[in-house]
């Protein structure tokens, strides 16, 4: 087992890039399967991350020819041979979910498990599953699969419940190939999903409204190839701007999107820090944190429920006392107990978190418990006093790509290494 070993107390400084956006990335390489011509899909600006070779796997056993090198991802999908996903690689990654959607719209069937991914609470794929039967699609489950089959889908107007962006990615995909005009109502508004609107548009979707509450998408014949360049990755963004914030550095963080960022931008101005941004470009530097009165996570445009771990660290290390709030996820707080390890005083009632700012972190051994969460305990240990071990990597693997690289970049103490060769705490 991989672990992170981290010596705290250097301020974060330097240049950074972002790199592309795993939540863009994964609904995108789905997408891909759309294209029926015989020519390639070329992705860029993809990082290498676990979930992307748990996604490349997936396409590869459905027939999909798929190559990865240096951040670029060919996809020839022409002959698929396929509709059944593995049980075991729908188990690995949530997102796999993505496939039903372009699957039953490309081979008319498609069969598939209940998905996996973090343990951060109830994520019902119920929304999914509805709006695909809105479609024309006849769904059943049987001994844990999910079975679904539509001779020709079919355009429909779609009200989601809740604007899962999940729901609404799937939805888009498969009205790309149906028959007549699909909208979808209360749809999520996250930049992914203006990303994967763009990404099918140039491959001849007829979309719009993506990043609105109303998204009209008109079915067409067929799909064609095309190169394509995701987003930066603003969650990744964020979470660095925040390490740079805890650790008292001067950072620049290059090819980003700041209007993507603006929620936790006026959070991080709230608490004190110092937040210049220009088109592509996002500074962080010094500042004194104080408390903020309530930090509520909510769908986008609100504040992120994948930064609020990493939030939490900092509101720890500020001055006064915050309520935060996690509205998207019931069992997204679990971190909380780890960051206790380490000296912060955090009580957790139901969905929210209490945090009294402490002066000092200090270092200790910690489970990751998720992707986020992982990444939090990592920043925790940037800003402690003495070592902090970091275990089950593997979870942040599948969201930054070599997180230790980055951080080093930025003159943080950072290291990886197996478990023989781990010094433990007494």
């Amino acid at each position: 087992m991989e672990r992170l070993i981290i010596t705290g107390g250097n301020k974060l400084k330097g240049n950074l890039k972002i790199k592309g956006a795993k939540n863009s990335m994964l609904p995108i390489m789905a997408a891909s399967l759309l294209n029926g011509c015989g020519k390639e899909v070329l992705l860029e600006n993809i990082p290498n991350l676990i979930d992307m070779h748990i996604m490349k796997k997936i396409l590869q056993f459905i027939g999909a020819t798929v190559h990865y090198k240096n951040g670029n991802l060919r996809i020839d999908s022409g002959n698929l041979e396929n509709y059944s996903i593995p049980d075991q690689l729908m188990g690995e990654m949530r997102s796999s979910i993505f496939l039903m959607g372009p699957l039953l719209a490309r081979s008319g069937k498609v069969k598939v498990s209940h998905p996996g991914g973090c343990s951060i609470g109830l994520r019902p794929i119920d929304l999914h599953l509805k709006g695909l039967e809105a479609m024309g699609a006849k769904i059943w489950e049987e001994k844990g699969f999910i079975s679904a089959s539509a001779a020709q889908l079919k355009g429909a107007d779609i009200y989601l419940d809740y604007p899962s962006v999940g729901a609404t990615e799937n939805l888009m995909m498969a009205a790309t190939l149906a028959q007549g005009k699909t909208t979808i109502y209360n749809a999520a508004k996250e930049p992914e999903i203006v990303d994967l609107q763009n990404f099918l548009n140039a491959m001849g979707a007829v979309i719009r409204g993506a990043g609105t509450e109303t998204v009209k998408i008109e079915g067409v014949d067929r799909l064609e190839s095309c190169t394509y360049r995701i987003i930066p990755d603003r969650i990744v963004a964020g979470t660095y701007m925040i390490a740079a914030a805890i650790t008292g550095g001067d950072v620049v963080f290059t090819d980003v999107i700041p209007a993507h960022l603006e929620a936790l931008i006026s959070k991080l101005r709230e608490a004190g820090v110092i937040v210049e941004s220009t088109d592509d470009t996002v500074k962080i530097a010094n500042g004194n944190l104080k408390a903020l009165e309530t930090l509520r996570t909510l769908p986008y445009p609100g504040f992120p429920t994948d930064l609020q771990s990493q939030m939490m660290v900092l509101l720890s290390l500020a001055r006064g006392e915050s309520v935060l709030v996690e509205s998207v996820f019931e069992a997204r707080l679990k971190h909380a107990e780890e960051l206790k390890k380490m000296n912060a005083s955090i009580r957790v009632e139901g969905c929210k978190a209490y945090i009294k700012g402490i002066e000092k972190l200090y270092g200790a051994e910690v489970e990751i418990t998720d992707l986020r969460a992982g990444a939090a305990l990592v920043l925790a240990g940037l800003a402690a006093e003495g070592t902090t071990i970091v275990t089950g990597v593997k979870h942040i693997d599948r969201g930054y790509e070599r997180i230790e690289n980055d951080l080093q970049l930025l003159g943080a103490n950072i290291t990886r290494g197996c478990e023989e060769n781990i010094f433990y705490l007494s």
